[in-house]
């Protein structure tokens, strides 16, 4: 019996539970934890915050200012790691949360449906009385848990290398007010919270695009080149009207929680744009699948 036999008769069995949805959503977690290429973007996530410490550890002059004495140029949370290391988790956020951790996401959510119809499990899944809007919503579920862990996983990764590498203590915001170690950890966390919110847009978008097609590798391909295609789009200056529509164009603001009072306005605009790419493409990712023939 193959791996993918194997699954389908897992995943298939806990249906004979009362709680099946519960069961089937762990089951769902275990597999897509359980691939090698899950465990590869996990294991490429947590590197980044290792090379970017070593980096600026390297550049540190004795002066203790990034490239030695010119950390006024770089990026307020660059300049600010070799003074505490927490400012590791905020920098590892910012470099990954462009490209990295959507790109993650979005290789998981284009392969939640494609990836079944191109292994020819899909329909098995959909044997027992289950309806497929619930299994639309458990692969959703399992997306979004996979964002919040991807996050987790760069923010603790980050954590423990600034730990190693720099002083921890007190933090000095970007607003230059201080605040304590305990407090900046909890914002350290409410922030990787916000980015893993963040990713909620392109998971859905993902997802839908999985529902289009049955192939795994032409979904994730597409979702991947859907990010880079908007990514170009907001950078360009003619098109600042559209730009705030844009799902990425906000993902940076959860930098103002490291100011000191925070900046309310552009994390909640970035939450309920999410929310609003959640709505849209969720529900033509539901509208798509629920009629759709499935063959395989």
């Amino acid at each position: 019996m193959s791996q993918a036999d194997v699954a389908v008769v897992a995943r298939t069995a806990v249906r004979s539970n009362p709680l099946w949805t519960l069961g089937l959503l762990r089951s769902e977690l275990a597999v897509t934890l359980r691939r090698w290429r899950t465990l590869a973007l996990l294991g490429v996530l947590a590197a980044v915050p290792v090379l970017v410490g070593v980096a600026v550890k390297i550049e540190t002059g004795g002066d203790g200012q990034v490239g030695g004495g010119g950390g006024g140029g770089g990026p307020a949370f660059i300049a600010q790691i070799t003074n505490n290391g927490l400012f590791l988790v905020f920098t590892a956020l910012a470099a990954t949360l462009p490209f990295f951790l959507p790109m993650a996401v979005g290789v998981v959510a284009g392969d939640a449906i494609a990836g079944e119809a191109s292994a020819g499990t899909l329909r098995y899944l959909l044997v027992a009385p289950a309806g497929r809007t619930r299994l639309l919503l458990t692969k959703y579920a399992t997306t979004m848990a996979f964002c919040l862990l991807a996050t987790l996983v760069v923010a603790a990764s980050a954590l423990a290398v600034g730990a190693i590498l720099f002083p921890l203590g007190d933090l000095t915001t970007i607003s230059g007010t201080r605040i304590s170690f305990t407090e900046g950890l909890g914002r350290a966390l409410l922030i990787a919270l916000v980015v893993a919110a963040s990713l909620t847009g392109i998971a859905a978008l993902g997802l839908f695009v999985s529902t289009l097609t049955s192939s795994g590798i032409a979904a994730m391909a597409t979702t991947v080149g859907l990010l880079i295609t908007v990514q170009i789009l907001d950078q360009i200056p003619q098109l600042h009207a559209l730009q705030p529509y844009f799902f990425s164009h906000y993902w940076l603001s959860f930098a103002d929680l490291v100011r000191d009072p925070v900046y309310w306005d552009d994390l909640i605009r970035n939450l309920e744009l999410q929310a609003l790419y959640v709505a849209v493409f969720g529900s033509a990712a539901w509208a798509r699948f629920t009629t759709k023939d499935i063959t395989a």
